[in-house]
């Protein structure tokens, strides 16, 4: 899944907070939305302009930014 192409961030929308392209719908709504217990089908009703390739590249995003964090072990 190639999810850059569904994921931008843009200075001028929603102050660079990655959205789904074409709207305003935040990567972190998406998330958060899923952790709380919504589903896809809730997700795509009340957000029409979104598809639910957009939420699995959301999720996939997510998976992304999570695998390039750097870990620095502080001392004992």
């Amino acid at each position: 899944m190639e999810w850059q192409r569904w994921i931008v961030s843009n200075p001028k929308v929603k102050l660079g907070k990655p959205v789904i392209t074409g709207t305003r719908i935040p990567v972190d709504l998406i998330l958060e939305k899923l952790a709380a217990g919504e589903t896809v089908q809730d997700l795509l009703a009340a957000h029409p302009r979104l598809t639910e390739e957009a939420i699995r590249a959301a999720l996939a995003y997510a998976a992304a930014v999570v695998r390039s964090e750097e870990i620095y072990p502080l001392p004992a």
